[in-house]
């Protein structure tokens, strides 16, 4: 039934639901002027008139039907009949009176002037009546057999009451009330709809059945928004903003792309970028392999090595889709022309697939960028991170030297220096690892690169309070006074590729380190980038900010404040921002045994013993104290 009755509704033409509203407009206002003289007439003509009054019947309906048309009456949609609608229909009643004045006045009819009114009032009240009465019938209609979400308003401003109502005659939507934070508006009746306080959320949402929460408040900034999304989102509603003028016509999104967050503004000292050149005789016209390609240094080291111009780019990664975005994302850059890419797909632990890609494509430098290197991922998975980190890397150094590879640049990490976490004690383990080959290396000239926290890179503090931001906070920090060092994607990177060229010799792999100035307590940065956002904090003292701060606790393995050095005292290097330091190594049988150790723990898959491994030869890790040997055999399984 529902669907036969919407189906006749849908098939009539636009130019026959005109007719039909315009037949309709004359037939109320020969109903109207029949209705006010059968009121009027017994008192005010004589019976011999009335029939001389036929001759206004015939030609009142012509002028209603030309003054409908110019009015476009007619055109109105039934379902946008609102206030504006009753306006016009109350000028077309007006001018109406105004044309039965003018016949009656060519036909020497006396008719007074409440009879005018009451005319002019029957046609309105009628013609808006049998429209309010179709698209009633309409609806239900429409809303036959459907399901119909239950909707509160939050924000009973202008925009609550203009949403409010555009929904009132939607088909499957009803809004049942309104909630705002303006004590001066709660539990007041505003466009048909009762205030609620947000307080009675809970009840309101039981008692009216609120299936959906819509926030009509665009001019409250994005952090209070989603403060009270998050609350409502809670107690299982699905919630909806409606997007501010600004979002509508683009502008916020033009604004965001012309101010996003540049990390340089949050080093906390001068960025060394232009301080810095790469080393422009070592990579161009070389083939160079990148592992960890697809990752935010390898990306990076990848984009400035394209500038160097080499002649062949191997990218090296794991992942599918981190290999194809970068790929593709090389090609299409202007320094791509003259390099040959070579996207392979591998991993650092399949010593066939390293040996294979050196021999292949003749590689002359290795940087090796991958590895596992989020702290509580590789806390909660010691087995692949140490395989991955360790093993992988003495894989790919012993496919370098056996390949004969010019170099082999190891990336590293301040977590490395008296680690306190796995990732930290694998990254130390891998540069024992090079240290160890370079004491035998004939072919290949091995160095260690070290720095600090990279911000932007993925996992890092930077896009990760950006989004905390966007989604209203809290801002999460483990500890009030934890500090880090900080450099940038392109100060890494740089330091990198002249770390890779300056001449190195010796017993010992060389590690290098960039000087990072005063490490940054992260609470300092954090506050930064909520005040760079436009936002305010939220604390004690200022508790009407957006943006709370809030503490969870330092993470298994976590330390307050990070080093760059296991030894004391720095060697110069040919630049002044780049430093180099000697530190011990374990000696060949020890790294033998350690490395035994760890294939039989990761191929039996005992996350304990991989432990300790660590904890056995890597100084800092599992209790050893600063300067004792680190090397405790008797601690393994």
């Amino acid at each position: 039934m529902r669907s036969r009755l919407f189906g006749l509704v849908e098939r009539l033409s636009r130019t026959h639901k005109r007719l039909v509203f315009l037949s309709i407009d004359i037939l109320i206002v020969e109903c109207a002027l029949l209705a006010t003289l059968m009121l009027e007439a017994s008192s005010l003509w004589p019976g011999e008139e009335l029939a001389q009054i036929g001759a206004v019947f015939l030609f009142l309906p012509p002028v209603a039907a030309a003054l409908s048309t110019a009015l476009g009456i007619p055109n109105i949609r039934l379902k946008a009949y609102e206030s504006l609608s009753y306006t016009q229909t109350a000028n077309f009643s007006a001018l109406l009176v105004v044309a039965l004045w003018a016949m009656f006045g060519l036909k020497n009819f006396h008719f007074t002037l409440i009879g005018y009114a009451l005319f002019g009032l029957t046609f309105f009240i009628g013609s808006v009546g049998v429209r309010l009465a179709m698209l009633n019938a309409y609806l239900l209609v429409l809303r036959w057999g459907q399901r119909r979400w239950r909707v509160a308003i939050y924000g009973a401003g202008t925009t609550g009451v203009q949403l409010a109502a555009a929904l009132k005659n939607h088909e499957s939507i009803v809004v049942v009330a309104f909630i705002d934070d303006d004590e001066g508006q709660q539990s007041m009746t505003i466009a048909g709809l009762k205030v609620h306080s947000p307080d009675k959320i809970e009840r309101l949402v039981r008692e009216k059945e609120v299936d959906r929460v819509l926030l009509a408040m665009p001019s409250a900034s994005a952090p209070r928004q989603m403060q009270i999304a998050h609350r409502l989102q809670s107690l299982g509603l699905d919630v909806l903003a409606l997007p501010s003028f600004a979002q509508l016509v683009g502008t916020e999104a033009l604004i965001d792309n012309l101010a996003p967050v540049v990390p340089d503004a949050f080093l906390g000292r001068q960025s060394v970028d232009d301080q810095i050149t790469t080393g422009s005789t070592v990579y161009p016209g070389k083939s160079v392999m990148v592992t960890g390609a697809g990752g935010s240094i390898g990306s990076e080291l990848c984009r400035q090595l394209l500038a160097l111009k080499p002649r062949k780019l191997v990218l090296f990664e794991v992942s599918e889709k981190a290999l194809y975005d970068i790929d593709r994302e090389l090609r299409e850059l202007p320094d791509f022309a003259g390099v040959e890419l070579v996207p392979l797909l591998g991993s650092i632990t399949d010593s066939r697939a390293t040996r294979t890609a050196m021999a292949d494509h003749g590689i002359e430098v290795v940087i090796h960028a991958a590895a596992y290197k989020h702290v509580p991922l590789v806390e909660s998975n010691p087995v692949a991170g140490m395989s991955n980190n360790v093993l992988g890397t003495r894989i790919l150094a012993d496919a370098a030297e056996e390949s004969g590879v010019e170099r082999f640049i190891l990336i590293s990490t301040d977590k490395a220096v008296r680690p306190t976490n796995v990732m930290g004690a694998s990254k130390r383990m891998a540069e024992m690892v090079v240290q160890d080959l370079a004491k035998r290396a004939t072919r290949t000239s091995f160095a260690i690169v070290r720095f600090g926290n990279v911000l932007g890179s993925s996992g890092s503090v930077v896009p990760l309070f950006k989004e905390q931001i966007r989604k209203g906070g809290p801002i999460t920090l483990t500890h009030e006074d934890v500090t880090r060092y900080f450099m940038t994607i392109s100060e890494a990177v740089q330091l990198v590729l002249l770390a890779g060229s300056f001449p190195v010799g010796g017993a010992e792999a060389d590690v290098f380190v960039l000087d990072m100035g005063k490490p940054m307590r992260i609470r300092d940065l954090a506050e930064q980038m909520i005040l760079a956002a436009g936002y305010r904090v939220r604390d004690e003292a200022n508790p009407d900010g957006d943006i709370e701060i809030r503490m969870i606790g330092l993470r298994p393995g976590e330390k307050l404040h990070e080093e760059l050095l296991i030894g004391a005292g720095l060697l110069t290097t040919p630049h002044a921002k780049i430093l180099r330091a000697r530190e011990r190594s374990l000696t060949e049988l020890d790294m033998a045994k350690a490395l035994q150790s760890l294939r039989h723990a990761t191929a039996t898959g005992d996350a304990q013993a991989a432990r300790a491994v660590a904890a056995a030869y890597v100084e800092g890790f599992g209790g050893i104290a600063e300067g004792q040997s680190p090397v405790f055999a008797d601690r393994l399984p």
